[in-house]
Order: structure tokens, then sequence, then C-alpha cells
């Protein structure tokens, strides 16, 4: 009799792939996480913060701005993140597993919220932190603010300031340059 072997969290996900086209999947903390399609203002406020951030000279030779650069996690042996916008370290070379790269490249990763909230407000907090990676950003669309982590310490940031329309803020230099952010533009463009 030949042995069957269960399927992986990964081979789940792949067959989810399969089936929902467009939806991103991620597993954070051994669970499987879906998102749905980005509405037009999430994709749009991206596209904003690429434009922001290529102008601050960050895509370079020594990091790269990136959408959806997928990011392995250390929680657990299928653990993956697939944060909206990144900043990272040239990543070839750096591939991990499953299209994933290492956590050491990233310098900052930013979500925008969508109807799943909890996830970038908790979970990916939690996984973020654990991966060591120095600053997470979070375009609250929900509660019209934005979230900016830093140092990362066990499964928290020790820093969280959470900004209001009407701030301006300037991320840490340590993502390769000085970006300052409109809290109310921003937000104004990510509404839906």
């Amino acid at each position: 009799m030949r042995r069957r072997t269960a399927p992986t969290l990964l081979d789940e996900v792949d067959w989810l792939m399969e089936r929902v086209p467009g939806a991103r999947f991620e597993v954070l903390g051994g669970e499987i996480c879906v998102t749905p399609l980005p509405d037009a203002s999430h994709a749009g406020v991206l596209t904003d913060l690429v434009l922001l951030f290529m102008e601050a000279g960050l895509h370079n030779e020594t990091t790269r701005v990136v959408q959806k650069l997928a990011v392995w996690l250390p929680s657990g042996p299928y653990d993956f993140a697939v944060p909206d916008l990144s900043i990272a370290e040239p990543f070839r070379g750096h591939e991990v597993e499953y299209n994933c790269c290492d956590p050491a490249i990233f310098r900052l990763v930013l979500e925008v919220t969508s109807n799943n909230y909890g996830n970038e407000l908790r979970s990916k907090v939690v996984a973020y932190a654990n991966a060591k990676i120095p600053v997470y950003v979070i375009l609250n669309r929900r509660d019209d603010r934005i979230h900016v982590l830093t140092d990362p310490s066990g499964d928290e940031y020790r820093v969280h300031r959470v900004h209001a329309p009407g701030e301006r803020i300037t991320l840490p230099a340590s993502i390769g340059a000085e970006v300052e952010l409109d809290v109310a533009a921003l937000l104004e463009a990510a509404r839906r």
C-alpha cells in the first residue's frame, strides 16, 4: 500500500491560488490568510507612495522600492507575508523559499488596510516584529490614522506612534533616505 503524505500549508496555498486568482494568500502564525483584491484607492495610494519613495532616491543600487515582495517569516515552517509595499536591499540571491525573500533585506514594510484590517493591525505586527523588520507603516483607512512602528523586539515593536490627519511624519533615516509623509494627503488618496 502506498503511503500518502499530507499536503503542507504551501500546497494548500497553491491549491487556493489556482481557484481564487487575484486574491493574496499568506501564512501567518501557521494559518492561511486571504486578502481580497485591492480597490482602486488602495492601488492608487500605493502608486503615490512608490513615486514618493523613488523621488527620495530609494530605488537605486542599494535599495529597491517594490510592491508585493514576499517575506519568509521565522514564526513557522511555512509562514510568509506579502506586504503591499517594501523598501528592501537588492533581493537577488536572498530568495529563501516559495518566491519569498530573507527578512534581513527588508528596511521597511507598508500595508494599506483592507476589509480584514485585523491582519495588518495585529497578526502582521507580530510577524514583522519577529522577523526583525525595522520599520512597519500601516495606512489605517478604517480609523483614518497612519501607524509607524519601529524598534522590533520579540513579537512587538517597542515604538508605536499613531498619526492623525494634519500631521507630517518623517520616516526613520534607516530606510535609506529622509522621507516625509503628509498624513491627510495619504489618507485622502487611500479613502474608498
